[in-house]
């Protein structure tokens, strides 16, 4: 358990100097309806990926009429790596439409975050609020 602890934390801070400075926004968060609750949590160098934690009944339901059949344990943001001093960039996976998009997640201050991911050249985009749970 030690072991984990030591490797969790050298990731961490490895990802924050990689990421010039930026804090990343590893923690637990939900989506606006409270369906679906994620952890944020480096992945590799310099990489913060999202997986599904935590969904309800009609969550599962949607995502498996979409495709996609185990919602626990998906990577909803993949390899989002840093672009600027508060923001993070790479892929979003949407699993109702079982399909990854291009993808952007900002801190709006320490307890939200904007996800945004956009198709088609970036012409049609969809964002969301997620916030911080507190443990």
């Amino acid at each position: 358990m030690m072991h984990a602890c030591v490797a969790f934390l050298t990731s961490a801070v490895l990802f924050l100097s990689q990421a010039g400075g930026t804090p990343p926004p590893v923690s637990v968060w939900r989506n606006p309806s409270n369906s679906v609750h994620i952890r944020a949590a480096p992945c590799g160098a310099g990489v913060m990926c999202a997986t599904v934690i935590w969904a309800n009944d009609k969550a599962k339901a949607d995502a498996r009429r979409g495709g996609t059949e185990t919602l626990i344990g998906t990577q909803l943001f993949r390899n989002f790596k840093a672009t600027g001093r508060n923001q993070w960039k790479g892929e979003v996976f949407v699993p109702d439409l079982n399909h990854t998009f291009g993808g952007t997640v900002t801190p709006i201050d320490d307890d939200h975050l904007l996800g945004k991911g956009c198709t088609l050249f970036g012409t049609v985009c969809k964002e969301q609020i997620w916030t911080r749970i507190r443990q």
